[in-house]
């Protein structure tokens, strides 16, 4: 039996999702999270073999973390369960560093896909086969002429969404004075004279 954790944003999205796969004979849906904090203490508290998670609701950094960390109460801190990330394709360039580290543990699927690929690739992470969608793998790969860094482009990112920027630092675990100064950067990199204008130049050059 595979135990999966779901960790999407949205009741109804993770309700629908719950039961398509409990329905399955083989997986066993043991919990639900809606935040960062959330998903890494159901990590810990319920051990899942995979947690399908929604890739807006955790920075690449915090992915990195998830993967690389041991629940408590395992032997020797015991390996940690694997990851099925679901990413909008647009967003993908900014997993390029965690691709390349943890593709063995952290599958990447597009938002879009259908329900029944959810399915096939929690069952394939579980027996530990890799799991990625060519296109957000084209996509995450592109960041290798970007002269943002990896921090700079999961501000932009956020920014994006017209989140001011308290909402950034909160989201991103920083400052508001090192978000501005990263926003600072942005624009002087991208040669924007405002952040919309900074948005719409990384997207068009593949860099968020």
């Amino acid at each position: 039996m595979v135990r999966t954790l779901l960790a999407l944003k949205g009741a109804l999205v993770r309700g629908a999702l719950a039961q398509l796969l409990a329905a399955e004979d083989d997986i066993d849906v043991v919990g639900e999270a809606d935040t960062p904090d959330e998903l890494r203490s159901a990590l810990r508290a319920e051990r899942p073999d995979v947690a399908v998670v929604d890739g807006d609701l955790v920075t690449a950094d915090q992915l990195g973390d998830l993967a690389s960390d041991r629940p408590a109460g395992c032997p020797d801190g015991g390996p940690p369960g694997r990851l099925l990330v679901l990413v909008q394709q647009r967003r993908a360039a900014r997993l390029g560093p965690v691709l390349a580290q943890h593709s063995r543990r952290i599958g990447f699927l597009s938002h879009d896909v259908a329900p029944g690929r959810i399915v096939e690739g929690v069952r394939q992470l579980a027996d530990g086969r890799v799991v990625l969608d060519p296109d957000l793998v084209v996509a995450a790969l592109a960041v290798a002429d970007s002269p943002l860094t990896p921090r700079e482009r999961e501000v932009l990112d956020v920014a994006a969404e017209g989140h001011p920027v308290r909402d950034i630092a909160e989201r991103l675990v920083l400052s508001a004075g090192t978000v501005r100064n990263h926003l600072s950067r942005i624009m002087a990199k991208t040669g924007a004279r405002t952040r919309l204008e900074a948005v719409r130049i990384a997207r068009e050059s593949g860099w968020i």
